[in-house]
C-alpha cells in the first residue's frame, strides 16, 4: 500500500489537484478483509485527509458497526482522491486519472469484499452504467473480488426511507463472513 501511496505522489494528473487542501488517499486496516469505496472527498475530508468524517462518516461509522466491525478493521477508500469543487460529481477524466490508484489499493488489499457506497463507486469499479436503484443488493464481481453495491450513507441521510434496503445489503455481506445482524444501522 505504501507503495501506492509513493506512486501517487502529490497527484497533478487532473485539475482536482487545483482546489484541493489534501489527498485523501484511504484509510484503514490494509490487511481488510472488507473495503468500502465512496465517491470522493467532501469539505471535511479534504482538510482532514481522511475519507468519511463528516455526517456521511458518521452514518458509515454506524453502519461498519452495526455490522459488526470497527472502522479498524475495514479499509475505506474513494474512486477519486482530492474534493471536486462544490461536491460536485467527478468528471470522467478526473475518475480515469484516479481509477487506476483505486484498482492498485483494493490488488494490494485483496479483500474478501468490496461494498461500493453509491452511484459513481460502483458504476466505475463495475464498468456498467446501471442505476444504483437498479444494482444495489446483487452480488457482482471486480478482479475477482465480491462486490455488492449499495446507497452512499449522503443518500441515506437525504433519503432516510432507503436505509432499510441499505441495510439488507449489508446483511449479506455480514453473511458471508459468518456474522448476524443484531439491529439495522
Amino acid at each position: 500500500m505504501d507503495q501506492v501511496r509513493r506512486e501517487l505522489g502529490d497527484c497533478r494528473r487532473c485539475k482536482l489537484c487545483t482546489g484541493r487542501k489534501n489527498i485523501v488517499f484511504g484509510s484503514g486496516n490494509p490487511r481488510a478483509d472488507l473495503v468500502f469505496v465512496g465517491e470522493g472527498p467532501g469539505e471535511n475530508e479534504d482538510l482532514q485527509g481522511v475519507p468519511f468524517v463528516g455526517a456521511a462518516g458518521d452514518l458509515l461509522t454506524k453502519m461498519i458497526g452495526a455490522m459488526g466491525f470497527t472502522r479498524n478493521d475495514v479499509y475505506i477508500a474513494n474512486v477519486v482522491k482530492c474534493r471536486p469543487p462544490g461536491n460536485r460529481n467527478p468528471e470522467p477524466d478526473e475518475i480515469a486519472a484516479c481509477e487506476p490508484f483505486l484498482r492498485s489499493q483494493l490488488l494490494a488489499i485483496q479483500p474478501k469484499v468490496i461494498v461500493a457506497l453509491g452511484k459513481f463507486a460502483a458504476q466505475t469499479l463495475l464498468r456498467d452504467t446501471t442505476p444504483i436503484t437498479k444494482m444495489r443488493g446483487q452480488w457482482r464481481a471486480y478482479e475477482g473480488i465480491q462486490l455488492m453495491p449499495t446507497f452512499h450513507p449522503a443518500y441515506l441521510l437525504r433519503n432516510s426511507a432507503e436505509k432499510r434496503k441499505a441495510w439488507e445489503d449489508l446483511q449479506q455481506v455480514m453473511k458471508l463472513f459468518g456474522k448476524h445482524p443484531g439491529s439495522s444501522a
